[in-house]
């Protein structure tokens, strides 16, 4: 049996008229399928686990963007039951970006329904105040989160989406914030040691290479290595910090003094200052400490 979990208001309502689409040509072939709708955030989550609850095995097949993704992970209870399938109808679609997936509804449906090829990925997880939180793309901490609070509660990126320019959403709100933006020190622990970094515009923790509507952050991270990638932003004038920003779409901001690239399973960050932070998009809370690992299971996951 097929399990679809789907956000109707993915892209601003987009979401339902695809799905609408989609369960023509499943109807069609007849198969065995359970729908659920999202209605409010937290919806996925609650529906992931209620169907990871039993003991078998179970397809689930998400339709919408890096938030509902999210959701889902952090639903399901054990990843060994689960095979993940994947349907980008968001805004960012940083996962897809990164995994490489079809942009087209129909071509991911058919490979979901006949796999050829999977994956096993890691997933992610944030810890902060006794609380954790699993992340499938990134999670970071300070201005990249400032700006997801931002995003998700303005008008700008209902109004991008309605243009079919969504990810555009994430860079205008970035160039609004930068100009306030007040850097701060961090400190950052793992096994290798400790080090520490001044006037800190931002730290995230990334298990895909793209954030933030196609802003590839981390050029060489796998989502099957068994490694994060961390990038720290820091030290620079935010007139420089204004310029590199158009080049981290193509990966190029690498190359530039200020930004540090490292990889680590498990890493403690400790802020002068508290900060918001973020996982795939979503705001999660505001804290001065936090810490990213992995979960020890990988997830199944339909390539093609």
């Amino acid at each position: 049996m097929y399990a679809f979990i789907v956000n109707p208001h993915a892209r601003t309502g987009l979401g339902l008229k695809v799905w609408r689409q989609l369960e023509a040509v499943i109807e069609k072939q007849s198969l065995t399928y359970q729908v659920f709708l999202t209605r409010y955030p937290g919806h996925a989550t609650e529906f992931a686990r209620a169907l990871t609850a039993g003991p078998e095995k179970i397809l689930l097949i998400i339709l919408g963007g890096d938030g509902t993704i999210n959701e889902v992970v952090n639903g399901i209870q054990d990843f060994s039951k689960v095979t993940l399938g994947y349907i980008p109808i968001g805004s960012s679609n940083d996962f897809a970006r990164s995994m490489k997936l079809s942009r087209k509804p129909e071509v991911m449906l058919k490979q979901i329904l006949s796999p050829s090829k999977y994956a096993y990925i890691n997933i992610g997880r944030l810890t902060y105040q006794g609380k954790s939180r699993r992340f499938a793309v990134s999670s970071g901490i300070g201005f990249d989160a400032d700006v997801c609070f931002h995003n998700s509660s303005s008008g700008i990126k209902r109004l991008l989406n309605r243009l079919r320019l969504g990810k555009l959403s994430y860079t205008a709100v970035a160039l609004y914030l930068l100009i306030t933006l007040q850097p701060c020190s961090m400190t950052f622990k793992d096994i290798r040691g400790q080090r520490r970094f001044k006037k800190v515009f931002f730290a995230t923790a990334m298990n895909q290479r793209y954030e933030g509507g196609g802003f590839k952050f981390c050029p060489d991270a796998d989502p099957e290595d068994n490694l994060l990638d961390i990038i720290v932003i820091s030290d620079m004038p935010k007139l420089k910090a204004l310029l590199l920003l158009p080049t981290a779409y193509a990966g190029l901001h690498v190359h530039f003094k200020g930004v540090h690239i490292f990889t680590c399973s498990d890493i403690h960050i400790t802020s002068s200052e508290r900060l918001p932070v973020h996982t795939d998009g979503e705001p999660a809370a505001s804290a001065s400490e936090i810490s990213f690992s992995l979960e020890t299971e990988k997830l199944r996951f339909i390539l093609s």
